[in-house]
């Protein structure tokens, strides 16, 4: 049974309170995606509002706590050595075209570090907690990552990027690298979901470039708290900030940075 500090506890009640509403849009989503009206305002609309909720709830309980998020960007408070870095819907795409498949993330920094995690999918139900030194959950199941230790029988997941971002050529060349050396990967669009599956062991890792702290900084913790490694491209473990990220446990983690280092050595 997983122990949940009141902290936890908070975070746990404002992504619930956020997430009703954004259930009810998923529903008007689908509504409107079948009659074919552009739903790019409603989207935002659902992720401004998503967010709001989230640092209303979260000040309610912890006032003076600084954010940082997607919408809002960086809110200074007053208390200079807590942040909440906040996702309201990781998956954006996914909402939009009706993909039950993304999710509301929440972190806890303390003093610059990571202490708690939360990812939450809505649809599913899926409540995903870690918070350092107490372990990863799943609506109060304990998780550890997947123990294989060969690369041939995994399966991974990535992120892969879209029409105006760079790093096509990149990501292809890692893609093809990992597929040839693995039972596949996948790409679900969602990073905090992807680093919540990875804690899971539902995938043996995951690996991406130009994403943001507020994909990933609730995922680092529950890897971590899984038992997995979380580290940018050069395998280093501190101080990540996004932009790029690799984790799986520790047999798999050195041969994915392997491979990954190979194939952008073989593209150039």
């Amino acid at each position: 049974m997983a122990y949940y500090s009141p902290a936890m506890n908070v975070m746990m009640a404002a992504a619930r309170k956020a997430a009703r509403p954004l259930i009810r849009d998923f529903g008007e989503l689908e509504n409107l995606q079948i009659s074919q009206k552009s739903p790019g305002d409603f989207v935002t609309h659902a992720d401004k509002r998503t967010e709001q909720i989230l640092i209303d709830e979260l000040t309610k309980a912890r006032p003076g706590y600084g954010f940082l998020g997607e919408e809002g960007g960086g809110i200074e408070g007053k208390d200079k050595s807590h942040r909440f870095i906040i996702d309201p819907i990781d998956g954006t795409s996914n909402f939009l075209h009706g993909i039950p498949h993304f999710a509301i993330s929440i972190a806890l920094e303390r003093e610059g570090q990571l202490v708690s995690g939360l990812v939450f999918n809505p649809v599913t139900d899926e409540m995903f907690t870690a918070e350092k030194g107490s372990g990863a959950f799943l609506n109060d199941k304990r998780l550890r990552v997947a123990a294989r230790r060969e690369m041939s029988p995994c399966l991974f997941a990535t992120g892969l990027p879209f029409a105006g971002r760079g790093g096509q050529a990149r990501a292809l060349a890692e893609a093809g690298a990992i597929m040839a050396a693995t039972s596949g990967i996948r790409r679900f669009g969602s990073a905090a979901l992807d680093l919540a599956w990875t804690a899971a062991g539902r995938v043996d890792g995951f690996w991406e470039h130009g994403i943001n702290i507020w994909d990933t900084a609730a995922g680092i913790v529950l890897v971590r708290e899984a038992g997995g490694i979380v580290s940018d491209f050069h395998g280093r473990t501190d101080g990540l900030q996004g932009d790029e990220i690799v984790c799986a446990n520790e047999h798999l983690h050195p041969q994915l940075l392997k491979a990954l280092k190979n194939a952008v050595k073989d593209a150039a």
